[in-house]
């Protein structure tokens, strides 16, 4: 039997849509998908210990590619004028499942902590056995982080958090690594939604309740009325997912098993248009013909990721083209693994990615009305 699950209660005051549950707000004003925002992408990782780089090499085929760290995430969103994040979850509802990693076994390494890594729960890895460096162990631990600051910060934009569903490979598992949990399970979804509600209260997030209007699917929900006000939309958080390469894959279908808008659900799926649970679009080359098809899809009210480069080609060729790309395609959240100067001066390049002045925020260059002041759309402490 599926459950029924509470639809968002949206009332007219005053010309005024007022969504009574979260109290998130549709008027004339500016709104929060008219804004543009720069994320971070893999933002937990941590660069391999020099103890572990032979190993690392033996592991992985593209090792170079993980030569870089992030700061933690609150420091990225305090002082790197980040404003998303993305997060690599493994699935272990028993715990104990990626305790022991083979690369640090091979580099005869202390594993990560049991206390993290013992409880039930989401784990945070890029590459289980092979790149483990974190700077947050659990997904619980990290979303804490972020919800200490947000709490700090409560004038901040909202902070869209892409959520990546993971597995191991093959060839790591046949090295020794741990087998495989494969998140299309919708009870192991439904647990991962539970986890998020035991970090955020429902008015420190914006989830797909919160945008559908009744009677409608939440695609025709954001083609029609769009997305909340920012200012009402300020302090909280929304997650979105990248569910691998397909636009359609197996594990958005487990999520919406039964809640073809998202009902219940904490994240946005990963959709294409036509989809009833369509809101949100993963669009990651923003160059070429693709520039245009985002710009589309943003003028029609759809969110959408992309990125602004594709570690290290993009470092090692100087190449700046994905960039500008990404700025000029209006894709609301743009993210990069290079969001201050000197991080990529590893590699003989100034390369970075940040709004002029180091701004948190920007008029959104499709969708901003004219009025729009990007130099006023975040004012913290």
């Amino acid at each position: 039997m599926i459950p029924r699950h509470t639809v968002a209660s949206n009332v007219v005051v005053s010309s005024t849509e007022v969504n009574t549950s979260s109290q998130l707000a549709w008027t004339n004003a500016l709104r929060m998908n008219q804004i543009q925002v720069i994320g971070t992408h893999n933002s937990y990782h941590r660069e391999v210990s020099l103890t572990e780089r032979p190993y690392h090499a033996l592991l992985l085929s593209n090792p170079q590619d993980y030569y870089y760290s992030h700061a933690a995430l609150d420091h990225q969103l305090q002082y790197q004028s980040v404003r998303g994040l993305e997060l690599d979850i493994w699935a272990d509802p028993q715990g104990g499942h990626y305790a022991t990693p083979l690369i640090r076994r091979l580099a005869h390494l202390d594993p990560p902590p049991d206390s993290a890594m013992n409880k039930s729960g989401s784990k945070i890895i890029h590459v289980s056995d092979g790149d483990v460096g974190v700077s947050c162990y659990t997904l619980v631990e990290c979303l804490h982080v972020v919800k200490n600051w947000s709490v700090a910060n409560p004038n901040h934009v909202p902070v869209p958090i892409m959520i990546e569903f993971k597995t191991p490979g093959a060839d790591m598992i046949a090295l020794g690594g741990a087998t495989a949990i494969p998140w299309n399970d919708t009870t192991l979804l439904d647990s991962l939604d539970a986890e998020f509600r035991s970090v955020f209260a429902s008015d420190q997030l914006i989830t797909p309740d919160d945008i559908r209007q009744p009677n409608m699917t939440l695609e025709e929900s954001v083609l029609q009325y769009g997305w909340p006000d920012l200012d009402s939309a300020r302090g909280r958080v929304m997650f979105l997912m990248d569910d691998g390469s397909q636009t359609l894959g197996p594990v958005r279908q487990a999520y919406i098993t039964g809640r073809p808008s998202l009902e219940g659900r904490v994240i946005f799926a990963q959709s294409q248009p036509g989809e009833p649970d369509c809101a949100f679009r993963k669009m990651n080359t923003p160059t070429g013909d693709n520039q245009a098809e985002i710009q589309a899809a943003v003028a029609k009210n759809y969110w959408v990721r992309t990125r602004s480069d594709v570690p290290l080609d993009t470092i090692l060729a100087k190449d700046t083209a994905m960039r500008d790309a990404a700025f000029s395609s209006g894709a609301q959240l743009i993210s990069t693994d290079w969001p201050v100067e000197g991080m990529a001066a590893r590699y003989d390049t100034d390369y970075v990615v940040r709004f002029e002045n180091g701004a948190t925020a920007r008029c959104n260059p499709v969708t901003a009305p004219g009025n729009c002041a990007s130099s006023i759309l975040e004012d913290l402490d």
